[in-house]
């Protein structure tokens, strides 16, 4: 990526639709209501041969006070001042309004290079406006419809030279580096876990229900504002990525939208959230689900964690907020209490406390968030496995249905990432659910597993005996061939 570029302007002019028809996915939300975009989402551009960093950005808004529309305007200024280039996108049907003129004006002032684009310019109903994006005195607009994909080729000729000129400047400030490609033995590095690089980091999602603090939460962790925050509840929409180095480790942070219960997620705009922050949970690793100190282990709060195991996601359970709390003895260990009830599922699972506002707690949270990482990646021998497993059916055999013995013979790890297991065994659809439960604890203890997704499996042999027939195959064969000598003979 040889340099970036911020697209700025006012609400609904079409940003996150340009930005989507850059990065060639449908990354950020698109609605038709004004003021859908409020933190900034960085994605990875492609226009034809050019390869760049692209910044999607909040609309911006005549506002100067501690307001929602405020806080988004100085976050939006900030993306100008981090930007190689602006693009500033007009509404060529709605025309030049007076804050265009105001934000030109600023751009002007903070930005070196700004381009001007005037967007939904398909047809002739924007001519007008067009002619009008002249007046803004930042050079000669760039007829776009970002929706329809026209006007990309005239982007891409004034971003060119601009690639040209940033690629020299990249170059002579890169540093000279030296790449050590093996080890002073030259032998191979042990394979294990997956390492995460720069190139692949960790993958952890924040989520929670809204005002739990998520935001804040990863602003801390960054060190900088780099996400809008405030007392209002929902001020996420998009599930944001931010990558940072969180404790030596390359870490990718999905700041997700907060889940409310489905029954009052009404608006269309906000189920898009859901469904934003629901795919930032598959995509991830390690999950955090962030909890309110002062109200936690709602039922929202359940649903979203066992959410994440379902996914077969690594969990960590962090409670914020709390510097607030005056108990804290008392109220950690009901807290533990609680979380073994309500979630067996996630049995032995981290519980760490923080607080986002001071940044009390973010140490053990990364060391939480590398403890259930390491036990999502382990594996277990088959030797190991299976010398365990006779050790469990000594202790509580199988059960015996109609009299009929279930048989478990073989156990192997078939995945990591979450650990799934498989036990080869007769009749499994006869095996009850509490013996699985039974196994899947024991594996937790035994083999240091807490807190992960395990998956088991039965698979059933049936009763296939290899040698089954073979006797009488071998004996019709040797009739046979008596039968042909004998016929010889006479």
């Amino acid at each position: 990526m040889t340099f970036s570029l911020a697209i700025v302007g006012r609400p609904n002019v079409g940003k996150s639709t340009l930005f989507n028809r850059l990065v060639g996915r449908r990354l950020a939300l698109v609605d038709d209501q004004p003021g859908v975009t409020r933190d900034l989402r960085e994605g990875e551009a492609r226009l034809g041969d050019l390869r760049f960093t692209v910044i999607d950005t909040a609309g911006l808004e005549n506002a100067t006070d501690d307001s929602l529309p405020a806080r988004m305007r100085r976050l939006t200024e900030r993306a100008v001042d981090m930007a190689d280039i602006c693009l500033f996108l007009v509404d060529a049907r709605a025309g030049i309004l007076p804050d265009d003129e105001i934000f030109a004006e600023i751009l002007r002032k903070r930005s070196a290079h700004v381009i001007v684009a005037a967007n939904k310019a398909e047809g002739s109903a924007a001519d007008a406006g067009v002619i009008e994006a002249y007046g803004l005195g930042l050079g000669e607009p760039i007829r776009l419809s970002a929706e329809h994909g026209e006007g990309m080729n005239e982007l891409y000729s004034i971003l060119l030279p601009l690639s040209d000129a940033f690629a020299a400047r990249a170059e002579a400030d890169a540093p000279e580096t030296d790449v050590v490609v093996s080890d002073e033995d030259g032998d191979d590095i042990e394979a294990g876990p997956r390492v995460p690089t720069l190139d692949k980091p960790l993958q952890v999602a924040v989520v929670g229900r809204p005002n739990a603090g998520k935001s804040t939460l990863i602003n801390a962790i960054i060190g900088e504002d780099r996400l809008l925050t405030g007392p209002e509840a929902g001020i996420t929409r998009d599930a944001i990525s931010v990558t940072t180095d969180w404790g030596g480790v390359p870490t990718r942070i999905f700041d997700t939208a907060g889940m409310r219960r489905r029954a009052k997620v009404q608006e269309k705009l906000e189920k898009l959230s859901v469904s934003d922050g629901i795919r930032a949970v598959k995509f991830a690793e390690v999950v955090i689900v962030l909890l309110d100190a002062a109200i936690p282990f709602e039922t929202q709060d359940l649903k979203i964690a066992d959410l994440a195991e379902r996914e077969g996601r690594a969990v960590v359970v962090a409670v914020n907020k709390w510097d607030v709390e005056n108990e804290k003895q008392d109220k950690l260990k009901w807290l533990r209490e609680q979380f073994e009830l309500a979630l067996p599922q996630l049995r032995g699972a981290p519980l760490v406390t923080v607080s986002a506002r001071t940044g009390k707690g973010l140490d053990k949270l990364q060391a939480a968030v590398m403890q259930a990482y390491d036990v999502w990646n382990r594996r277990v021998s088959t030797g190991q496995l299976n010398r365990w497993l006779d050790g469990m059916i000594q202790r509580h055999p199988p059960p015996a249905p109609q009299g009929r013995r279930i048989k478990l013979r073989y156990m192997t790890q078939a995945k990591t990432r979450p650990p799934g297991f498989v036990v080869m065994c007769s009749h499994p659809d006869k095996l009850p659910e509490s013996y699985s439960r039974y196994l899947v604890n024991g594996l937790r203890e035994d083999f240091d597993m807490p807190g992960t997704p395990i998956r088991l499996m039965m698979r059933g042999q049936g009763d296939k005996n290899p040698y089954k027939g073979r006797r009488k195959k071998n004996a019709g064969a040797l009739k046979k061939h008596l039968g042909s000598l004998q016929a010889k003979k006479t």
